[in-house]
């Protein structure tokens, strides 16, 4: 995890006493550890673990704090350090959200053992969220936000059942990915995977495309048809813009999920298929059910299971992370070169507001990569429509950091590589790192040094 970063922050007007915790801690810290004093709170904060050191009257405050932390905090783990709790306040401490209680007067062996607890409990923390950011990825699902990831963390439990899922989210968040996800990541991963647009199908047509018809069930019904919920028999049906579906057709996908029985427009006989359904929807679904535009029953059978994704102008950190794989996917596609972004490309991607989210930021780096004709994409060939009466988008300190530091990193490892055609020892040589240290950032962004070196040629 690198070195712990841990804070030190008095509750109350012990100032003193948080004084004399913070000099004993740095007086005996070790490598890896670097201590704050009062440092800032909330979603800039840069520390790992917060200790608050406090007295038994000032119990009140401390709770109060520690909600504060665990809302404003989330990444942050936290210990407290107080004389004369009795063990009831010692767990209300716990279920407010400390990770741990340091009873004062206290032994420098057991403090640092505490903190050493937090630090590897941290570290699996990291290790468990570097997975799943891998295993999204391998599903096309990219970001690495907290927003992004609370909902990409629910997928194995969502598919490894068979209940309904309805996924909503504004036009363009990743609806269709995300089911797509749920079914690779399911049982059913090697049965079929029908994918159906409501809106883009004739509602007098909706149901026979859903379950079939036999011949001459309606005018223009020469020969039978099975259905789409006939061709994912064994699999997954999604169904995107499901508020687009007509009422009749409402009325037997609902007694579909119910019975998982169904009969073809026309038919008598009564057919079954084994089918999980998936939907999706643009809309609010139960807005929709108080105007009566959409069944109540169906709404409930449905939203078993939900995921709310988040549009991509709340999850602005992911920006850079999307635009650079979009960035990889074409210039492999065409055959060009790597292309890097600018500072100020990248500072324009993410102040830009994206009404169509990530589908209209995968259109944006497609056409400029297309028309770029310089060896980096800079600012001015990213095409953003100009909106006057748009308000500047304010960013967190952490957020910007975060974004600066891995904008130029990136960017200066692939210069490195392209003016050394992807010889990684010649590139860390430059850049004065060891070779270990210098592939480790390569790991870290995803960098393939295949992409900078001719054909035939090795890297060394």
């Amino acid at each position: 995890m690198g070195t712990l970063r841990c804070g030190v922050v008095p509750i109350g007007t012990q100032e003193g006493f948080a004084r004399v915790v913070f000099d004993d801690l740095q007086a005996h810290a070790k490598g890896g550890m670097q201590l704050l004093w009062q440092p800032a709170l909330g979603e800039q904060t840069d520390c790992d673990l917060l200790i608050l050191p406090t007295q038994v009257e000032n119990f009140g405050e401390v709770t109060a704090e520690l909600a504060r932390i665990r809302a404003d905090c989330p990444g942050c783990s936290t210990i407290v350090s107080c004389q004369g709790l009795v063990s009831e306040q010692i767990a209300t401490l716990l279920t407010a959200g400390a990770f741990d209680f340091v009873s004062t007067p206290y032994s420098m062996p057991e403090f640092q053992m505490r903190l050493q607890r937090a630090a590897g409990t941290l570290q699996g923390r990291c290790e468990q969220h570097s997975s799943m950011i891998f295993r999204a990825r391998t599903h096309g699902l990219i970001g690495s936000s907290p927003c992004f990831i609370k909902q990409v963390s629910s997928l194995p439990i969502i598919a490894s059942c068979d209940a309904s899922v309805l996924i909503l989210g504004e036009t363009g968040t990743g609806k269709e990915v995300f089911a797509r996800a749920i079914h690779y990541l399911s049982p059913r991963a090697s049965r079929p995977r029908v994918t159906v647009n409501c809106g883009a199908i004739p509602t007098e047509l909706m149901e026979s495309e859903l379950f079939g018809c036999v011949r001459g069930a309606f005018t223009s019904a020469h020969a039978a048809r099975s259905g789409l919920v006939h061709e994912a028999e064994g699999g997954t049906l999604f169904l995107d813009e499901i508020d687009s579906l007509p009422f009749g057709a409402q009325a037997k996908l609902l007694r579909f999920l119910e019975d998982k029985e169904y009969r073809p427009v026309g038919g008598t006989c009564v057919q079954r298929a084994d089918v999980r359904v998936i939907v999706a929807s643009n809309n609010d679904l139960l807005r929709l059910t108080e105007r009566g535009t959409f069944r109540s029953d169906l709404y409930f059978r449905l939203n078993v299971l939900n995921l709310m994704l988040p549009t991509l102008r709340d999850r602005r950190e992911d920006i850079p992370e999307l635009a650079r794989h979009f960035v990889e996917q074409f210039t492999r596609k065409n055959h060009q070169p790597a292309l890097p972004f600018t500072c100020e490309a990248l500072r324009k991607l993410v102040q830009y507001n994206w009404p169509g989210n990530v589908r209209e930021l995968h259109n944006v780096i497609e056409r400029a990569v297309l028309f770029c004709q310089s060896a980096a994409i800079e600012a001015e060939g990213l095409e953003l429509p100009v909106n006057p009466m748009a308000d500047p988008v304010p960013e967190s300190f952490r957020a910007a950091k975060a974004r600066t530091v891995e904008a130029f990193e990136r960017n200066y490892i692939e210069q490195l590589l392209m003016i050394n055609a992807g010889n990684i020892t010649r590139a860390a040589i430059a850049a004065q790192k060891n070779r270990r240290a210098f592939f480790a950032l390569m790991r870290k962004h995803a960098i393939a040094p295949e992409r900078f070196r001719g054909p035939g040629k090795r890297t060394y």
